[in-house]
């Protein structure tokens, strides 16, 4: 089967890496795909403002400088801009490099494009229907996204989800495959062993449910570590800062290539999600490392966890019954979660599955 010629693109408004203190995981998701399609055989032009370095067959900038590089915005320096306005400049930074794929493609010298923010490339993809374009979906399936892949819906786009529950909103769209993010199991080395502490590790807001797990933890007795970017704000101040004490510790944010450390060493992620979280790459990190992860029933959760064999799913969003679940844990095969980890959630598995999804459709 012959190699395929493939543009992608996941964000104008900074660099790939990012910046220090920047967590982006469609990046991550992006670059994985993109560096083992190469690996594969394929050609693969990622497009990214200047500064940007992948390993794949090109990096196109397009003379484009990030929008948003260290939190701030150079190129708009010694201007006045207001919210709305930025949220404009990021939608055009990024259809400028969608726009320059599209342009490229038009010669003739792409199979398919790749593109992670799908609402910011539909207006292109339906005017170009002779190029066949992926989207990968990384969020939850609003109303508003349903009505606008229905607004710009034609034969040559086509979508990813990353779970089957992701669809619900949206059934009947036009998907290629159900391709679930997959995680560089060397990057999370197994642990046999383990210390006597809880661990939570996100982003710091109601729907992540830090104050879920600071309550559990609460009631076990036991200790827990808690990992994200620093916030503010009354959901911080009033449900998770009162708790803080020798037991229960906010450690801050930690770089990606040191969280091994915190999950290896727990005895069990807590995962009290409040919303339908698409993927939970907290899940298959932390199973990676052998510490089963504790979750809600929500999203994708019972895609990814094996309740009873590498964690436990708690029905109804009981508090209660995630308590009872911590006791329970020693129940848990640490080797089990590595092994399902290896079997469904690597970075080999993910890209297989983006090649078959894209083989598919071009042929």
């Amino acid at each position: 089967m012959k190699k395929l010629r493939i543009a992608t693109m996941v964000t104008g408004h900074f660099t790939t890496p990012p910046p220090a203190g920047i967590v982006y995981a469609p990046m991550d998701i992006a670059v994985d795909v993109s560096e083992g399609l190469v690996k594969r055989g394929h050609q693969v032009d990622f497009y990214g403002p200047e500064g940007t370095k992948v390993n794949v067959t090109k990096v196109i900038s397009a003379g484009l400088k990030p929008l948003n590089q260290a939190g701030g915005l150079p190129v708009l320096k010694n201007t006045q801009v207001g919210a709305a306005e930025t949220d404009k400049l990021f939608h055009l930074w990024d259809q400028y490099l969608i726009a320059k794929m599209f342009e490229v493609a038009n010669r003739g010298e792409y199979d398919l494009l790749h593109i992670h923010p799908f609402d910011r490339a539909v207006p292109l993809a339906l005017a170009n229907p002779q190029i066949p374009v992926f989207y990968t979906l990384h969020d939850p399936i609003y109303p508003w996204r349903v009505e606008v892949a229905k607004l710009f819906a034609s034969p040559n786009q086509h979508y990813v989800s990353i779970s089957d529950n992701q669809r619900k909103p949206a059934p009947d769209l036009n998907y290629a495959a159900t391709v679930y993010n997959g995680i560089k199991t060397e990057l999370f080395p197994f642990s046999a062993d383990h210390d006597d502490y809880l661990f939570f590790i996100g982003r710091l807001h109601p729907e992540k449910g830090v104050a879920e797990a600071v309550e559990v933890a609460r009631r076990t007795g036991d200790k827990l570590l808690i990992v994200g970017p620093p916030v503010t704000g009354d959901y911080w101040d009033k449900k998770i800062a009162p708790y803080l004490n020798d037991k229960i510790k906010y450690v801050g944010f930690v770089a990606r290539d040191q969280i091994f450390k915190y999950y290896q060493r727990a005895k069990a992620t807590l995962v009290p999600i409040q919303w339908e979280e698409p993927f939970g790459l907290v899940l298959t990190e932390s199973m990676a490392c052998g510490t089963p992860a504790i979750a809600f029933d929500r999203g994708s959760v019972p895609e990814v966890v094996v309740d009873g064999k590498t964690g436990f799913i708690i029905k109804n969003n009981s508090i209660d019954d995630m308590v009872a679940a911590v006791g329970k844990i020693s129940s848990i095969n640490r080797a089990d979660c590595r092994t399902h980890v290896e079997k469904n959630f690597s970075v080999e598995k993910m890209v297989e599955g983006y090649e078959k999804a894209f083989y598919k459709v071009v042929g």
